[in-house]
């Protein structure tokens, strides 16, 4: 009989890990629900979710730590830390417009899936910005690793090894992180008209100038106007974003105004403008259309992420637009998903990785959501699996 577990403390979730362990019963895991179709199919009947370990448990913001339960809501989390002028530096997304899902994203799920947004390129992923951990095993026993301060590396790397397992190795209970201050001012360049490759290396150019760029994307034409208005200049937007304190943030933008100035049309926008245009970049706001069509993250060098697309038009039907630097590209494919083709010129420029986000069915049933593993990365991961869940309960068959 299909059955739904909401426990309500760490003591109910280790009790029901453990009779599922000792029954053999196998658990699809998750948070809000906010990503649930990415990754491969969970085979398991019975729900297991987090979303009632709700509360944050201490947070001391002149320490700029947190710790809170799993199921805590972003929106709860974010809305404390905006009280203190503080946040999340890894600056996560919200899955919801691209996944077609309801809920309310929460920390566990953050983390659990290693959600990352544009200012990864300075910041870090947010594994990075994780401290310590409560989990329940794969035989129902609770575990406390790492400590709410820097300086207390204890099990740091069982800390960053559950983080981005997908709910795979354990459950997530608890989480304790660093926060950052809220940069007081912000600005966004834009640089207007350039094409993928020429935007591809003003990105370096920009990153690699001493003005603490925070952010760098470049928006083709075919989505340039849902991020940016036709009241500016016309063309593909490459955008360069500048963050601190106000008197800073205004120099460092007539530097970089200069720098592009006699290459193409540039706007500045405020920071209301900017705060809006990276959190739709962050959302992935052009493929949030309530389609299944196949969206792919994916994950190469900078330098080589224009190439890869540029020779995946010639093959395929794709829509894209790039994030950190050019090294991100959110690709979203018109027809068929065009897994082999896509990782084979992964491989081909270097190496990467693709992570199928949203498909059909029918599409998901046939194609690995993740980066196949080489062999011997394959046989740690099972031992890892093995160690940690030796009875399979949780999320059998979402990472492979």
């Amino acid at each position: 009989m299909k059955m739904d577990f909401e426990p309500a403390s760490e003591t109910d979730a280790a009790d029901i890990v453990r009779h599922a362990a000792e029954t053999g019963t196998p658990l699809a895991i998750a948070g809000g629900g906010t990503r649930s179709g990415l990754g491969n199919r969970v085979q398991a009947e019975q729900f297991l979710s987090t979303r009632k370990l709700t509360g944050i448990v201490s947070y001391n913001p002149a320490e700029m730590t947190m710790s809170a339960k799993a199921g805590t809501p972003m929106a709860e989390i974010e809305a404390v830390l905006a009280e203190n002028r503080q946040m999340l530096a890894f600056e996560p997304m919200d899955h919801r417009g691209v996944m077609g899902t309801r809920g309310e994203p929460t920390i566990g799920g953050v983390f659990a899936a290693n959600v990352s947004g544009p200012r990864r390129i300075t910041a870090g992923a947010a594994r990075d910005h994780l401290l310590g951990i409560r989990f329940v095993n794969g035989v129902g026993e609770t575990i406390k690793s790492g400590g709410r301060v820097m300086k207390n590396v204890t099990g740091l790397d069982l800390v960053k090894l559950l983080c981005g397992s997908h709910g795979t190795l354990g459950l997530l209970t608890e989480v304790t992180f660093k926060v950052l201050p809220l940069p007081p001012s912000a600005m966004t360049i834009v640089v207007f008209g350039l094409d993928d490759a020429q935007a591809a290396a003003a990105m370096a150019h920009a990153l690699a100038l001493p003005v603490e760029v925070s952010g760098a994307a470049h928006l083709p034409d075919s989505v340039r106007y849902r991020f940016i208005g036709s009241s500016q200049p016309e063309g593909a937007a490459t955008v360069l974003r500048l963050e601190g304190l106000a008197a800073s943030v205004a120099v460092r933008a007539e530097k970089l105004k200069a720098t592009f100035a006699s290459v193409a049309p540039i706007a500045i926008l405020d920071h209301k403008a900017t705060e809006t245009l990276w959190r739709d970049i962050r959302d992935i706001k052009p493929y949030a259309d309530g389609t299944q069509k196949p969206l792919w993250r994916v994950s190469v060098a900078p330098s080589a992420g224009q190439q890869l697309v540029a020779a995946l038009r010639l093959e395929a039907g794709v829509d894209a637009f790039y994030d950190w630097q050019g090294g991100l590209i959110w690709l979203r494919m018109e027809a068929d998903a065009e897994a082999d083709l896509l990782r084979r010129y992964i491989k081909g420029l270097g190496g990467g990785h693709a992570t199928l986000l949203r498909a059909a069915d029918a599409v998901r049933a046939v194609t690995p959501a993740f980066e196949p593993e080489q062999p011997a990365v394959a046989a740690l991961s099972a031992r890892l699996k093995e160690k940690f869940d030796p009875k399979g309960v949780f999320n059998p068959g979402k990472m492979g």
